[in-house]
């Protein structure tokens, strides 16, 4: 009878997507409580370029006759290795995988699709958006969704600006509320465009009948400073308030590769994410639950010289936390680890498995690993 129930259990849960955690007990009767759970996740693909030059970005490096000498049979397996992870993504307790992935260096809309037809992903149904921005390298971030769980309302590419004043809190910020209170984007440059980057993707939608805002992000790289990056965090903090005043009922999730740890000013100081849940009291608050793993645990996403690093980070409003599920809430998050993911020997044994390494081709996947977090909500 356990096994029996087990099988009909699963068999639940691949159909409707949804995972029974616990039940209560309500007077004399037993009254089980359903709840449906979603994955939210991000990965940093590490330069999942095609074997095409776009004009007017310096993807040299990534062509046939390039420093990687990427052709067909390399680009193939980059996209073999990506999928199989984006497929592997939170079938733990999910078999259709998240709901939504950000990912970021992805060249194009182009490599994206021939990603998502891979034989791992194809059957999932799985959509996107994807905008073309300023990078010079041509690396930008993209968002993934499964229309069965998240329902797409707009989107849009807020430009990241460079302060003309060099203050990491200058007004100057890539988008404006218009006459009907809306949140809209630039689609120009202004201020210093001497190290235009890349921006801010935000995604509006339904996800469990709940409006939510997803904006993705990929900040400038510990070679521009500190103070890039504070920038980029303070201008997602104004974003997100700006998108929150719009809509108060929404809820807001923030992720990418910071290029940050959980402790530093850009994260703490500028986005201003709140390490402790206790310390969270607005429901525009965002709270980081990725401190403990870092700092306690000593998890990370990215190894350099010998210390882990927690760069791929996703942080949200404090209206997901709370116990009360009959809207949607936080429930846990997880750095994915697989054997595959790590180097099995040799001097960098433990390190992510990358693509390349000192110029040899590892056929590998990233020098990040993924992360995610699980919601749930309870089903009336």
């Amino acid at each position: 009878m356990y096994f029996m129930r087990r099988i009909l259990f699963t068999l639940a849960l691949a159909f409707a997507a949804l995972t029974t955690l616990t039940s209560f007990t309500t007077g004399q009767h037993q009254q089980p409580k359903r709840y449906a759970l979603y994955g939210v996740a991000f990965y940093n693909l590490e330069n999942l370029f095609d074997t095409l030059h776009d004009a007017g970005k310096n993807d040299y490096e990534y062509l046939p006759d390039g420093r990687n000498k990427w052709g067909k049979m390399k680009y193939e397996a980059k996209l073999h290795n990506m999928a199989r992870v984006l497929s592997e993504l939170c079938t733990d307790k999910l078999p259709q995988g998240p709901a939504v992935i950000g990912v970021s260096e992805l060249e194009n809309h182009l490599a994206l699709e021939d990603l998502l037809h891979q034989p791992s992903l194809a059957g999932r149904g799985l959509k996107y958006v994807d905008v073309a921005g300023p990078d010079r390298r041509g690396v930008e971030c993209a968002f993934i969704y499964n229309p069965r769980f998240f329902q797409m309302e707009r989107y849009m590419h807020v430009p990241y600006y460079y302060a003309p004043s060099g203050r990491v809190d200058d007004p100057l910020v890539g988008f404006y509320t218009d006459e009907q209170g809306e949140v809209q984007a630039y689609t120009d440059l202004k201020g210093d465009t001497t190290h235009i980057t890349r921006g801010f993707l935000v995604m509006q939608g339904l996800l469990a009948g709940e409006r939510m805002f997803f904006i993705v992000n990929h900040w400038p790289s510990r070679a521009a400073g500190s103070e890039a990056r504070e920038r980029a965090g303070y201008q997602v903090r104004m974003l997100k308030d700006a998108l929150m005043a719009s809509h108060p009922e929404a809820k807001v999730m923030i992720m990418g590769d910071m290029n940050d740890d959980p402790a530093d000013k850009s994260m703490t100081t500028a986005l201003g994410c709140k390490p402790q849940a206790d310390k969270v009291k607005k429901a525009t608050d965002l709270f980081n639950p990725w401190h403990e793993t870092l700092y306690k645990r000593g998890q990370g996403t990215l190894l350099y010289q010998g210390k882990w690093n927690l760069f791929d980070q996703i942080v949200f409003s404090g209206n997901l936390l709370g116990t009360d599920r009959t809207s949607l809430k936080f429930y846990k998050h997880e750095i994915f680890m697989r054997d595959y993911l790590f180097q099995q020997e040799g001097k960098y044994k433990g390190s992510p498995l990358r693509t390349h390494a000192g110029g040899v081709w590892l056929n590998g996947y990233s020098d990040h690993l993924p992360t995610y977090v699980y919601l749930i909500k309870e089903v009336r």
